[in-house]
């Protein structure tokens, strides 16, 4: 007989490092975005090989802006996955743009990159492929895809006729210290997003941040002075260049959105920027624990690792082979009363509300759907113990039964 343990799916994993570093900044005077958010977005560029960040105040916000910053809007077509969050996709809807969702590939998570290439057409401006638990994409097949039909592709502003083919916006809401092909997430796709949620590896409470590649013709000063007027609505100067003595005056220069990080998220995220090589080292044990401890049983997880690609371990996929999704249910609700909490990733698009009333239907992603039937994600954070995985897989060999 088991004690009963409680296992949350996925706390925060906060020290005394983050604490102190937030405490400083409260101490400092200076709050919203300042001298910590700009050296957070040093840190994070300098990680992903990357010229520039730029601190948000979360992923969606990342994706929108540069959506907008990309003049993304009514008339265009943007492609995604099924298979994500509905913040990839609504997105899209908030610029005024179509949303073209992709299936999976067949027993995969991540979008069928042959179905991307179906999906592209002359109104294709943009897509937004997902990593998923950490684990990126095959960004190279997603570009083959494009340049095979690259003809398709109609620039309507510089910064699309620079580009002179489909733009790549990574979800990389999951993937921050992943790498494919030894190149680290924020540097293969166009434009990279990347969340800092609470339940993220690295986390500002809430928060995003967006890398991009350099752009043949494009400074990217005038890239960064963008984002930043989209961030704080249009105003030409933020409230550290307006400390500068009788610097008071400003102007906007049109009236844009608020989504800009705060020096209290920023110093969260400094402190866990620090420790954060060793909280990737200690979710890549615990995800090879959990596989050696669920082998030999008929269930299959996401493969985190292997010559193309390393993950950077932010969620425990497994698939219960064979089985349906009354079946899953009943295996979530079994462990949720021997206190372990476990979740689904995800439900697919066509099958909630807002999706089915843009007219999708879940019969169209035959793929997603297999996915999700028998999907259920294990706890996965780095307050767990050896001890707590055994119990969660000895709890789940015992409602899988």
């Amino acid at each position: 007989m088991n004690t009963i343990r409680n296992i949350p799916f996925s706390p925060p994993d906060i020290s005394d490092e983050e604490i102190n570093e937030v405490v400083d900044t409260l101490r400092s005077g200076w709050i919203t975005t300042g001298p910590k958010t700009k050296l957070f977005e040093k840190k994070i560029a300098e990680y992903c090989h990357t010229s520039k960040a730029v601190a948000l105040n979360s992923a969606t916000a990342a994706m929108e802006i540069t959506l907008r910053l990309l003049g993304i809007g009514p008339g265009d077509e943007v492609i995604t996955s099924a298979y994500t969050y509905s913040a990839t996709a609504s997105v899209i809807t908030h610029v005024g743009a179509k949303v073209v969702l992709v299936d999976t590939g067949k027993n995969s998570f991540h979008i069928d990159y042959d179905g991307i290439e179906n999906a592209i057409t002359e109104k294709t401006k943009v897509i937004i492929p997902v990593d998923i638990g950490g684990v990126m994409c095959d960004y190279d097949k997603i570009y083959e895809a494009i340049e095979r039909k690259k003809s398709f592709f109609n620039p309507t502003n510089k910064l699309q006729e620079a580009f002179g083919r489909i733009i790549v916006i990574a979800d990389a809401a999951h993937s921050i210290g992943a790498t494919y092909q030894g190149k680290m997430s924020g540097e293969v796709a166009d434009f990279t997003s990347f969340s800092f949620h609470a339940v993220k590896n690295l986390t500002t409470g809430e928060g995003g941040m967006v890398t991009w590649k350099d752009i043949n013709g494009i400074d990217n000063e005038e890239i960064y002075r963008q984002y930043m007027l989209f961030s704080i609505h249009g105003q030409s100067k933020d409230a550290l260049a307006k400390t500068k003595l009788g610097s008071w005056e400003y102007d906007i220069v049109a009236p844009y959105y608020k989504c800009n990080m705060t020096d209290i998220m920023a110093s969260l995220g400094l402190a866990q920027f620090k420790r954060y090589p060793s909280i990737i080292d200690k979710r890549k044990h615990m995800i090879e624990k959990y596989d050696e401890l669920l082998s030999g049983l008929n269930v299959t997880s996401m493969k985190h690792y292997d010559e193309s690609s390393k993950s950077c371990g932010h969620l425990y996929l497994l698939r219960l082979t064979g089985k349906n999704e009354s079946f899953r249910n009943e295996v979530i609700k079994r462990m949720a009363e021997k206190g372990i909490a476990t979740n689904v990733h995800y439900k697919p698009l066509p099958m909630l509300e807002a999706y089915r009333n843009l007219a999708f239907k879940i019969e169209d992603y035959p793929n997603a759907y297999e996915m999700f039937q028998n999907e259920i994600t294990l706890p996965l954070h780095t307050l767990l113990t050896d001890e707590d995985i055994e119990y969660v897989v000895n709890i789940f060999k015992e409602s899988f039964h």
